[in-house]
């Protein structure tokens, strides 16, 4: 069975650095046509500037937070590439939580931010697909994965708006494999442990003795670069997973075997 994903026309979001930044160029360097999602505009022309408009790569810059960024990403897609055959939403916040203050907002804002996001473009982009589709009977229609958490299993008071998004996010997962698996198109998710994104590494600069933290944490003993990352989510946006839906891949370094109430989740 085939890893391949070239020739296919892909969405990342959160793609300006860390993980959906290696995402993205792992697909376009595997020959797929990839628009790379995110807030933030100038990181975008910085990373991708001189490979856009005459490549298999553009970007699209919006708050996914809003429905009419979303709809905007999609329509940008199509007119680059005529047609979407994988999502990634890879868009992520992590914030610190108060879990016994009535004025924490962090739930809410991480719904906001990692979960909504993701269901209304997995809602959007996979009504494309399913109009792609139509008129054929065999074959994948599209693949969609979401990023999500250790968090969602793991018990963490100082993050529990992360968790709860992250769970969250998981069921989200599960629910839309099943509604739309007559459709041909296949949902799974990543839950990942220590991955160096863009905020761990910002996390460890500032505090250096959190490495040690994380790695006497993880049977692996060390931090996984974005790129690890970008192999599993290939496999399940290929032809090689493809009777596999509904399901949470963790990547961790076996950091949920030993599961200590207190240790990092991120």
């Amino acid at each position: 069975m085939s890893f391949s994903i070239a020739g296919k026309t892909a969405i990342v979001t959160g793609a300006a650095n860390g993980i959906g930044l290696a995402i993205g160029r792992q697909f376009a360097e595997k020959g797929a046509n990839v628009v790379f999602a995110d807030m933030d505009e100038k990181r975008l022309r910085d990373e991708l500037g001189d490979r856009v408009e005459d490549s298999n790569v553009r970007y699209f810059a919006g708050d996914m937070r809003e429905k009419l960024a979303i709809a905007n990403l999609l329509s940008a897609t199509l007119d680059a590439f005529d047609e979407v055959n994988i999502l990634v939403n890879g868009a992520r916040q992590v914030v610190q939580s108060n879990a016994l203050d009535p004025d924490d907002d962090s739930v809410i804002t991480l719904l906001n931010q990692n979960l909504m996001p993701a269901l209304r473009l997995t809602q959007l982009v996979a009504k494309r697909m399913i109009k792609q589709s139509e008129g054929q009977t065999e074959g994948l229609a599209g693949s969609i994965i979401n990023l999500s958490s250790i968090a969602a299993r793991r018990t963490h008071p100082d993050l529990l708006g992360y968790s709860v998004s992250s769970a969250a996010l998981d069921q989200m997962t599960r629910s839309m494999a099943v509604a739309l698996a007559p459709y041909r198109i296949r949902v799974n998710a990543v839950a990942f442990g220590s991955v160096m994104s863009a905020s761990l590494k910002s996390t460890l600069k500032d505090h250096r003795e959190y490495r040690e933290d994380i790695e006497a944490h993880t049977p692996l003993a060390r931090v996984a670069a974005p790129g690890e990352l970008a192999d599993t989510v290939q496999f399940l946006a290929s032809e090689g997973s493809g009777f596999m839906t509904g399901q949470i891949l963790t990547v961790d370094g076996g950091r949920t075997l030993l599961d200590p109430v207190a240790a990092p989740v991120h």
